[in-house]
């Protein structure tokens, strides 16, 4: 884990993911890639017959020139290797094309008091069709620690896998890591599977079994990381179909609203 790449807009999110890049940049002595992306108008209706979508577009990209010089200054004070890509594009399309050749994607969760632009929607489409982990983070969040308390939510899923794969990395660099079973009857892979895959790794992990018989699993994970001060949460997402989990909610949902704390996110 060494190529990681952030979502640079200006919007309500952006001081959290550079904050959180940066750290995570730096823990895992990497190189940052900044991805500022001038987003293309959502709707134009009869705006565009009169030329409003050059219009719209160019104060865009503005914009985006004004972000630039502002945030990629403070780069340089920060000590880490970093690229900075301009953009215009659709903003789902232009982060999975830009993820050939990186190893976790820094977004936000759900934004808290805008729905623009749509991090919720966005976490969630990229994280299933890139093929590569996101670490979605609150919006007023300003540190990712990698060296605190990691926790895993495992239900014994493909996409758990997936997640504890991917983390590794991370994980090998945490005081404590923690496999939060939430167990409803139906795991085929249990968490000591998961806990002597990570001591392969040289990882030690301490197993808390919950039931999901009185809680919801997403309550029981939320009140964990509470309880356990967790750093950040590793799990897997959407293992149900993407219509499924629309249709019917799901731990992946609430998570991308509601996770305090960063969420290292995989399918």
């Amino acid at each position: 884990m060494k190529n990681i790449l952030v979502l640079m807009h200006d919007d309500a999110g952006q001081e959290a993911r550079f904050q959180c890049a940066l750290d995570l940049t730096r823990a895992v002595d990497g190189h940052l890639t900044c991805l500022d992306v001038s987003m293309l108008p959502v709707a134009i209706d009869d705006y565009g017959v009169f030329g409003g979508t050059a219009t719209l577009i160019a104060d865009e990209q503005a914009a985006e020139r004004r972000n630039r010089a502002r945030m990629e200054p403070r780069l340089g004070d920060e000590e880490v290797g970093y690229t900075w890509i301009d953009v215009t594009g659709d903003l789902a399309s232009s982060l999975r094309d830009a993820t050939a050749i990186s190893d976790v994607l820094v977004l936000n969760r759900q934004l808290d008091d805008t729905t623009y632009p749509d991090m919720f929607g966005l976490a969630g489409e990229v994280v299933v069709k890139s093929g590569k982990p996101v670490l979605a983070v609150p919006e007023r969040t300003r540190r990712f620690d990698p060296f605190g308390h990691a926790m895993v939510a495992w239900d014994g899923s493909r996409e758990a896998e997936a997640a504890l794969r991917a983390a590794v990395p991370l994980l090998q660099l945490a005081e404590r890591v923690t496999i939060l079973e939430v167990h409803d009857g139906s795991i085929n892979l249990p968490a000591f599977e998961a806990a002597e895959y990570l001591s392969r790794h040289g990882i030690k992990a301490t197993i808390l079994r919950r039931s999901s018989a009185v809680d919801l699993p997403s309550t029981v994970i939320l009140n964990e990381l509470v309880e356990s001060a967790a750093s950040y949460l590793v799990m897997g997402g959407f293992g149900h179909s993407r219509m499924v989990e629309a249709m019917i909610g799901g731990v992946t949902r609430r998570m991308l609203r509601e996770c305090p704390v960063p969420l290292f996110l995989a399918h």
